[in-house]
């Protein structure tokens, strides 16, 4: 990590809302009992306050005080959590595989995961990239790419590696998308990276239609700041459904924040028993043959 003064740090303006992930792992971390033990967040965190403390975006500001709400703290870690689970899960079975990790942010998966042979690339636009690389340097086994998921040369950099296994990992990130688009890509990777697997996030059809999208385009803004356009633009009717854009994809399991039964959910623990409930946002498990 470079020696960067806390007076230096500007943030692009791509990576403001992205903040929030990062900002919820730095908290969770300093919990008696964490969900979540990410030491690097705690140690860029502590960089960041400073200058966030004082910037004139009311998110940050709010981020710097440690006021995010105790849910969304959860909600957030145990998904990490559970992502950390399928990187490690793919590793037992292929030590030497590779993580791709799209839309990274600010997140320090591969030196939570790092077992001595994993290649890990974290992927990003390039102004999120360029910030993150003040943070964090890269190695023989740890890359950067900055680009657009959609321009597809940053494959290129994964298939020079040979055939070896691949783990595509899209945290918080597909909903944002266009659906037409999320869709090309899926299959671009099944065509390129045969046997690859995919771990994604997603949200059910419905909340990317009238009038529910209205009212995730409120909460986003409420609960983390992000701007009036912000809504769910992707989403599946059912677990499988990518199953249908091809045969070679391979649905294997799903899981949502209350499959953990994590007694911090609290109430939402027993509100996530109802099908409706747990599957608003959650996560689809894919081999792509």
């Amino acid at each position: 990590m470079s020696n960067t003064s806390s007076q230096s740090i500007l943030l692009p303006d791509v990576a403001e809302t992205g903040m929030l992930t990062f900002y919820c792992h730095a908290i969770e971390s300093q919990h008696p009992d964490p969900i979540l033990r990410d030491e690097k967040a705690v140690e860029i965190f502590r960089q960041f306050n400073p200058v966030f403390a004082n910037s004139s975006s009311r998110l940050l500001r709010k981020l710097a005080k440690g006021k995010v709400s105790k849910e969304l703290v959860v909600h957030i870690t145990l998904r990490a959590k559970k992502y950390d689970d399928y990187a490690l899960s793919f590793l037992n079975k292929h030590p030497s595989g590779v993580i791709v990790n799209i839309g990274c942010g600010m997140d320090s998966r591969f030196h939570r995961v790092d077992n001595g042979q994993v290649t890990c690339f974290d992927l990003d636009l390039p102004e999120m990239i360029e910030f993150k690389r003040r943070f964090y340097e890269e190695t023989e086994r740890y890359h950067f790419i900055g680009a657009s998921v959609f321009d597809y040369a940053w494959m290129d950099q994964v298939a020079d590696l040979g055939p070896r296994p691949v783990l595509f990992m899209a945290e918080g990130v597909f909903m944002y998308l266009d659906a037409v688009k999320v869709k090309e890509l899926v299959l671009e990777l099944q065509s390129r990276f045969p046997g690859s697997e995919l771990v994604c996030e997603v949200v059910s059809e419905r909340y990317t239609r009238k009038p529910w999208n209205r009212m995730v385009s409120m909460k986003l803004n409420q609960q983390i700041g992000a701007g009036q356009g912000a809504s769910f633009t992707f989403g599946i009717r059912t677990d499988r459904e990518l199953e249908t854009w091809h045969s070679g994809i391979e649905f294997l399991d799903a899981w949502s924040y209350f499959d953990s039964g994590h007694p911090r959910l609290g109430w939402m623990g027993v509100m996530g028993k109802m099908k409706f409930m747990r599957n608003v946002q959650y996560t689809v498990h894919y081999r792509l043959n």
